[in-house]
């Protein structure tokens, strides 16, 4: 006779272990939940909050989000589109394709501005190697 065993529960993680290991600190993690970015995270008995894995590599997308220069706003349609489930996949899809042609754009840009830069600090080089130049333009 077999009895059946409890399937063993994944490890929880405080507020504490999330900041820690995202960087985000505890007054964003709030936000982020009254926003409607996460889900309402997991409460202890104590009524303190338990992040579980699926939570944490949310938030770490969100931070790859936040990072590449997404507006909150659209964070939380992000969200919401992803918490009516998989019906949403071509409009998530969509959001994440503007949003990476964004990004390319944006980087492009920055490319463009730090040859810029490269071609101002090469010439200033320039114009200090040169014996009795007085001429910083």
């Amino acid at each position: 006779m077999t009895s059946e065993q409890p399937l063993p529960q994944e490890p929880t993680l405080t507020i504490a272990q999330v900041v820690e290991r995202t960087g985000l600190s505890h007054d964003t993690l709030r936000y982020y939940e009254k926003a409607g970015l996460i889900q309402r995270v997991g409460r202890t008995t104590g009524n303190q909050r338990r992040y579980e894995a699926a939570d944490l590599a949310w938030l770490e997308f969100l931070i790859r989000l936040r990072e590449t220069g997404m507006s909150i706003a659209d964070m939380q349609r992000f969200a919401a589109l992803r918490a009516r489930g998989d019906a949403t996949v071509p409009d998530r899809l969509a959001m994440l394709r503007e949003h990476r042609a964004d990004l390319a754009d944006r980087i492009r840009a920055l490319r463009r501005n730090a040859a810029s830069l490269d071609d101002k600090i090469d010439h200033y080089e320039r114009l200090l190697d040169q014996p009795g130049s007085d001429e910083l333009s």
